[in-house]
């Protein structure tokens, strides 16, 4: 019929029952380990006053005259800003929490704030489609919004990744990475 393999005194059957009985324990050992608690993201803010500027465009161009409206996640007006000749420059206070809602009081466009150290943010129609997205996933969290940046731009496959990029490689993503 079959022989049993003998490894050291153990057949072939013991040495399975033994590893099962070994990976079940691990196993419970792992569940009833003590869970940690979710711990809250630090909330990011502006550690010092800063000017966000940029362009306001729709589909027919630049918009020349309106106001850009500066709201916190509470959708509370921080700053009021108002767009000559298509751009726009406001000032935030020290201390002011992240995400910061930048829109548009005379049409339906946004941007989102969610980095503190950057300082141009246009507002258009993809900015606007890219912060629904975000809110859609979740609200407007840093990874939310690159999610969203990277599933709402419309880019080749090809030129993702750096194999399939045809410039200068170093400037490709801001630089070497």
């Amino acid at each position: 019929m079959y022989r049993l393999i003998y490894w050291r005194g153990w057949n072939l059957r013991h040495l399975s029952i033994f590893l099962a009985i070994c990976i079940a324990s691990i196993i419970t050992a792992c569940e009833d380990s003590p869970r940690k608690p979710v711990q809250q993201a630090a909330t990011v803010r502006f550690s010092a006053a800063s000017t966000l500027e940029g362009q306001v465009t729709d589909r027919n161009g630049l918009l020349k005259t309106g106001k850009v409206l500066v709201s916190d996640a509470q959708n509370q007006v921080l700053a009021i800003a108002d767009i000559q000749e298509g751009r726009f420059q406001v000032t935030v206070s020290e201390n002011t929490a992240l995400p910061l809602v930048l829109s548009v009081e005379s049409a339906d466009l946004r941007a989102v704030v969610v980095d503190p150290w950057q300082k141009r943010y246009d507002i258009n129609t993809l900015t606007t489609a890219i912060a629904e997205k975000a809110k859609a996933l979740g609200g407007y969290s840093r990874s939310n919004m690159v999610r969203a940046a990277e599933t709402t731009v419309d880019m080749p496959a090809a030129n993702r990744t750096s194999t399939g990029f045809r410039g200068d490689l170093t400037t490709q993503y801001g630089g070497w990475h």
